[in-house]
C-alpha cells in the first residue's frame, strides 16, 4: 500500500471517529458549518496531505480557483488562505487531519509536559472536555506520530525530504 493510500485511510478513519463523537456527544459540539473560529491561522502541511489538496482543487470551476489564488498572495496572517468569503473551507474535501481533528476533545501534552484534555472553546464548555467518553478522545500524539510515518514513508517513495512542510497558501498561488 502506497504512502498516499495509507494517509487516505488514516483520513477516513479520524472521520469515522469525528462521527462517532457527534454521535454520542452532537450536543456538546456547537461549532459546524460557517463556524471558522479555527480558521484564522495560517497551516502548512505535509506533501502527502498536499496531495489530497491539489486533487480538492483540481474539480473547482477556474474562476474560483484564480480567487483563492488572488487570496493566498494577499498573504493574510490571520486567516487560512482556504477559508471561503461564507466562512467556509474552499478546499473541505481534501482538508488536513489538523483541520479534520477540530472540535473534538484532544489529548495532548500542555506546555508543563502534562496530559491534558482540551476542545475548541464553544465545544464541551459546561461539561468540559473531560466529560467526553473515553473512545471520543483522540490522541494528538498517536495522530501525529501515525502522520509523521506515513509523511516519512511518502519520502522514501518519492525521494522526497521527510519533514517538509508546505503552506496551504503556496498549494492555492
Amino acid at each position: 500500500m502506497s504512502a498516499l493510500d495509507r494517509y487516505r485511510e488514516l483520513v477516513a478513519k479520524v472521520d469515522v471517529f469525528f462521527g462517532r463523537v457527534e454521535q454520542r456527544h452532537g450536543d456538546q459540539l456547537l461549532c459546524g458549518s460557517g463556524c471558522f473560529d479555527c480558521c484564522l491561522v495560517r497551516l502548512s502541511v505535509t506533501p502527502v496531505e498536499a496531495i489530497v489538496i491539489a486533487d480538492a482543487l483540481a474539480p473547482l470551476p477556474a474562476t474560483t480557483r484564480a480567487h483563492l489564488a488572488e487570496r493566498a498572495r494577499r498573504d493574510d496572517p490571520e486567516r487560512c488562505a482556504a477559508l471561503g468569503d461564507d466562512g467556509r473551507c474552499a478546499i473541505y474535501a481534501g482538508r488536513p487531519l489538523v483541520c479534520r481533528s477540530h472540535g473534538v476533545p484532544i489529548r495532548q501534552r500542555d506546555a508543563r509536559a502534562e496530559v491534558v484534555i482540551d476542545t475548541c472553546f464553544r465545544n464541551f464548555a459546561e461539561r468540559g472536555a473531560g466529560a467526553a467518553d473515553p473512545d471520543c478522545v483522540l490522541d494528538q500524539t498517536t495522530l501525529s506520530l501515525t502522520l509523521l510515518a506515513i509523511d516519512s514513508a511518502h519520502a522514501a517513495e518519492t525521494g522526497g525530504a521527510a519533514g517538509r512542510r508546505i503552506a496551504i497558501a503556496d498549494l492555492l498561488r
